[in-house]
């Protein structure tokens, strides 16, 4: 990470008073980099919408202290807070679009309440077309547009204003498989070309795994874990993470096939070896035949990561951990709550 660029420091939100207080966020410290991806992931209701809210102070925090680019947003005037914002862009799931206005007037919208003279508005509208692909569409309206083609528009309108920040609050959530891709990879191009620092909020795993560098766990209003993503999804120190990064629970069909097998172990790929060589070594080499009973495996950068269940029979089984804890970047252990 390089020098953080936004800096949350012990930041607390609490909404309501009383019995019916609600503790938003708890004592959250995050540091940020210039220029990284970071990811915010967690379970509905984790507090991941109010984090963001917070670093632009559309939620002003109860307590704690928000610095973004060596400036303690907490600490400004309302004045200088609407100058400050000017260098934070945030895209939401919405969209948030005016429906009068074309893709083009949209995007010259935030420069107009700016005092850009219009024909320098529309220039610069026109070359933020282009950055997200859409050039063809700058006199079509958003009834006229695509899911995909309204998130363009959005990202482009929020780059208007020269940002050293995006904030991305649940920004693909509703747009399809392919099309999140697509925009993801704006994203990222965004980010490589422009230098500019990316806040991903999210509750998809998928989406972290796609873009983000670093990322942290928010689990009800209170901080995980943070680091790596490979780190953080090969080896998850907290509850919460190994919540979102293994399956939850094992299923009963799994369970009924354990029950026919001498020893269960638990495989964690930790960004090496991917698990289908594996597997088939461990037949061809080893002479054992072991039974996938259950797995949550992913690859990120062409590495693996995640875990897999085995059934290993009585008579290879010791052969077969030895092979296995022989490989690199492979952790094994024994599960036996699930012997048959």
């Amino acid at each position: 990470m390089g020098e953080p660029i936004i800096q949350l420091r012990h930041l607390t939100k609490r909404f309501g008073g009383g019995d019916s207080q609600v503790h938003a966020l708890e004592d959250v410290s995050i540091d940020v980099g210039a220029g990284e991806i970071f990811g915010v992931i967690g379970l509905s209701g984790a507090g991941k919408s109010t984090l963001v809210r917070c670093i632009n102070l559309l939620e002003r925090p109860t307590d704690g202290e928000v610095i973004v680019d060596g400036r303690s947003m907490t600490a400004l005037s309302e004045k200088q807070l609407r100058e400050a914002r000017k260098s934070i862009g945030m895209i939401f799931q919405s969209f948030n679009l005016l429906m009068q206005r074309t893709a083009l007037d949209n995007i010259c919208f935030p420069m107009e309440l700016a005092g850009v003279p219009r024909r320098e508005a529309q220039e610069r509208g026109l070359e933020l077309l282009k950055v997200v692909d859409l050039e063809s569409r700058a006199g079509a309206y958003p009834s006229q547009l695509s899911g995909g083609q309204k998130q363009r528009v959005a990202i482009a309108r929020t780059l208007a204003t020269s940002p050293k920040v995006l904030l991305c609050d649940e920004a693909t959530s509703a747009l399809d498989p392919k099309t999140t891709r697509d925009i993801l990879r704006l994203i990222q191009d965004i980010n490589r070309r422009l230098g500019i620092t990316v806040v991903v909020i999210t509750h998809e795993m998928k989406v972290i795994e796609e873009i983000c560098s670093r990322v942290a766990i928010l689990d009800r209003g209170r901080l995980a874990e943070t680091g790596a993503v490979e780190e953080v999804f090969a080896r998850p120190k907290s509850e919460a993470g190994r919540r979102l990064v293994y399956p939850d629970g094992v299923p009963q069909e799994v369970l009924s096939a354990a029950a026919g097998q001498a020893r269960v172990v638990r495989v964690a790929f930790n960004g090496g070896t991917s698990y289908q060589p594996l597997i088939a070594t461990l037949a061809i080499e080893c002479g054992v035949k072991a039974n996938i009973l259950g797995a949550d495996t992913r690859n990120i950068d062409g590495r693996a990561f995640g875990t897999m269940l085995l059934g290993l029979p009585e008579d290879g089984a010791e052969k077969a951990l030895g092979y296995i804890r022989a490989q690199r970047d492979i952790t094994v252990e024994e599960v036996p709550d699930y012997h048959g």
